[in-house]
């Protein structure tokens, strides 16, 4: 055991550089600084918007107008223009990125029942994600011009009916059935809880698995081209033992990398999302219907990735023998990356019973497919399949320990390579 701590400690100080350490402290640093800036814009988005605003009209419904405006959280800030072209001209350098022109006569249509036309004008300053978001302030504004005129219509010619009852006759109330628990609630917003708590699964998985695979991958490669990797096969420790120290200490390395990344990387995300977080009474609903994990389903999930850790490791430790230095190592890199990828996209954006029955099997065949999957079938109370899934990664990872143990126990390890290079050919 002594023996084995040595060469554990050994395999740790390798992959533990300098630069190691300063690449995931700036990254961090770098995913909390956006993190940050995006959710001050996010704040920004949620409050009061400004609004520039030509009211030709002068009528006592135009000013009434702009007070729901007003009530519905928008700045409106006149503009001093003769009519919507000088006002075009007059807001296309201004700060504000709606103009709305409310032409003369308007409220007297209005009363004819034959409304003229309101111009609004959106200006598209830029083309990120809150750029293009404030342009959606042109359909809220106009959505609330016409709550507030339909309204008005209704109580002046049926003074004595409820414009909200006359618009929306049809009441419901919306039930949500999970296995044998119902909650009031809609299914788009129990599936946005979903989403949110189990989005950074997929994200965490793939980043351990990725991120650990290239270090095994790449240290056996280092090993092979500096010829060390033949005096560690001479210590008198077991081939085993020195397979079990590379994948271990890959393995906590790794944990510990991807724990720094997704803590820089969910402030992040709240940042991106923060605004669209599911509120109390969400959360209520989805605590009665089981939607949570409980300590046992976070023990349960923590084995289930674990083990997907564990069976990319070993698929590395092949890999990496088949690397003839440490260049074509990171070509080598790319079968465990599919292998990844495939799972990660069809599990998150198509049903599983849904896929032809070739391309299920394909799926299941993946170890990392059930870790994907693990949360959901959690929330479903499919028990079974988490606990299948958790014996098949299981046997995957003693397959490739396996034959991983019988490269390594005879010379092939030091003469196996994969060479992506072409034979040159001989001139005479």
């Amino acid at each position: 055991m002594k023996k084995f701590t040595h060469l554990l400690k050994k395999e740790l100080r390798e992959l533990v550089t300098k630069q190691l350490v300063i690449s995931l402290l700036f990254t961090m640093a770098l995913f909390y600084f956006i993190g940050n800036i995006t959710k001050q814009e996010a704040r920004k988005a949620a409050g009061s918007q400004k609004i520039s605003v030509l009211d030709l009209d002068k009528s006592d419904l135009s000013r009434s107008l702009l007070g729901a405006l007003a009530a519905a959280h928008f700045e409106s800030v006149p503009v001093a223009a003769a009519d919507s072209a000088a006002a075009v001209e007059a807001c296309r350098k201004g700060a504000t990125n709606v103009l709305l022109v409310i032409p003369a006569g308007f409220g007297a249509s209005v009363a004819g029942l034959d409304p003229l036309k309101i111009e609004t004008y959106a200006y598209l300053r830029n083309f990120s994600i809150m750029g293009v978001r404030r342009s959606e302030i042109v359909k809220a504004v106009l959505g609330a011009m016409n709550e507030y005129l339909s309204n008005n219509v209704i109580k002046e010619r049926l003074p004595d009916i409820d414009p909200a009852a006359l618009k929306n006759p049809i009441k419901t109330r919306d039930f949500v059935l999970i296995r044998d628990r119902m909650a009031e609630g809609t299914a788009s917003s129990i599936t946005g809880i979903v989403m949110s708590q189990g989005l950074l699964i997929p994200v965490i998985l793939m980043m351990m698995i990725i991120y650990s695979s290239q270090m095994v991958i790449s240290a056996i490669a280092m090993e092979k081209q500096d010829k060390t990797l033949e005096t560690l096969l001479t210590v008198p420790v077991s081939r085993t033992a020195i397979v079990a120290a590379k994948m271990l200490a890959a393995g906590i390395v790794g944990l510990l990398s991807a724990g720094i990344y997704m803590l820089g990387y969910k402030s992040f995300m709240s940042g991106m999302t923060g605004d669209m977080q599911a509120g109390a009474a969400g959360q209520s609903v989805a605590a009665k219907l089981g939607l949570t994990l409980s300590g046992n389903g976070v023990i349960v999930l923590g084995i289930s990735l674990f083990l997907a850790i564990l069976c990319a490791l070993a698929l590395a430790t092949i890999l990496g023998v088949l690397a003839e230095d440490f260049r074509s190592a990171q070509n080598l890199i790319m079968p465990v990356v599919l292998l990844v990828m495939i799972p990660y996209f069809l599990t998150m954006f198509t049903d599983i019973h849904s896929l032809s029955p070739p391309v299920k099997i394909l799926l299941l065949a993946i170890p990392f497919s059930h870790s994907f999957l693990a949360v959901q079938n959690m929330f479903l109370g499919n028990t079974q399949a988490v606990l299948f899934g958790m014996l098949y990664m299981l046997a995957f990872f003693l397959v490739l320990v396996f034959l991983a143990g019988k490269i390594f126990s005879s010379d092939k390890v030091l003469t196996m390579k994969l060479s992506w290079k072409k034979k040159k050919k001989l001139n005479f």
